[in-house]
């Protein structure tokens, strides 16, 4: 519980960003949202590192990782829906590594390509926290690993993943309900609308607009844990175990 209190302190951060709609007034334009996703992934490195849950080589291998994810992003230029394979990579990473390196590992991932590819603007920061969550989940989920992966684990990281997969595009769909569908009077939101209300009308938007486009996302997470995880987690669990030691006194 300990471990998980300085990514749940950073999530707060997304959680606002996320929430504010349903507090019956919009996101004010001039919030620093890029200023607190930064200053939130900063703030987790140092903590980690502080307390010796982030050495060098547990950086190196998190640079390592995000590097591939986001190159895995950018190289897959068609996807089917909303499915997208640099899920898998922190989906594996975060249920091994735990949920601050899963987090980190999303985080990185997404911010990384997005500068790459120059597909930076103001939705950004939603996707770091979103995808931050999805190693986040694998985290709590590797609570319950086995110390050598089997397939309960690629069973478990896979269920994981199918429910992120939804998670994940009714998160980011935020961003887009506000814009797009501003004051229907059914499915869209306007100032002064009820938390209640909100609520009712953006799950109307999503079953209606984006269920089905989340499913590809879903069901593309559970295909690639079922067919890949296996030895990617076996890989993982072995530079666990190396980058692991415990001080034995005699």
């Amino acid at each position: 519980m300990r471990r998980a209190l300085p990514v749940g302190l950073v999530s707060l951060v997304g959680v606002a960003l996320f929430a504010w709609p349903f507090s019956g007034s919009g996101l004010p334009a001039d919030t620093p949202a890029w200023t607190l996703m930064l200053a939130g992934i900063a703030a987790l490195v140092l903590v980690e590192a502080g307390t010796r849950q982030l050495d060098s080589r547990a950086v190196a291998l998190l640079a390592a990782i995000a590097a591939m994810d986001s190159a895995l992003r950018l190289t897959v230029i068609v996807g089917i829906g909303g499915f997208n394979p640099i899920f898998f990579l922190v989906l594996c990473a975060g249920y091994v590594f735990g949920t601050s390196f899963g987090f980190l590992v999303g985080a990185l991932s997404i911010l990384v390509s997005a500068l790459i590819s120059g597909g930076v603007g103001p939705w950004v920061p939603y996707q770091v926290f979103a995808l931050g969550w999805v190693g986040v989940a694998a985290g709590i989920a590797g609570h319950w690993r086995a110390p050598s992966p089997g397939v309960r684990d690629v069973l478990l990281l896979a269920a994981a993943g199918g429910v992120m997969g939804y998670v994940f595009g009714m998160l980011m769909d935020v961003t887009v309900w506000i814009p797009a569908f501003r004051g229907n009077p059914s499915l869209g939101w306007f100032p002064g609308l009820t938390p209640a209300n909100a609520l009712v009308h953006y799950a109307r938007f999503y079953v209606l607009t984006s269920f089905a486009y989340d499913t590809f996302r879903a069901a593309g997470n559970v295909v690639m844990v079922l067919a890949l995880g296996a030895p990617v987690l076996a890989a993982l669990a072995r530079f666990r175990a190396r980058l692991t030691f415990e001080v034995v006194r005699a």
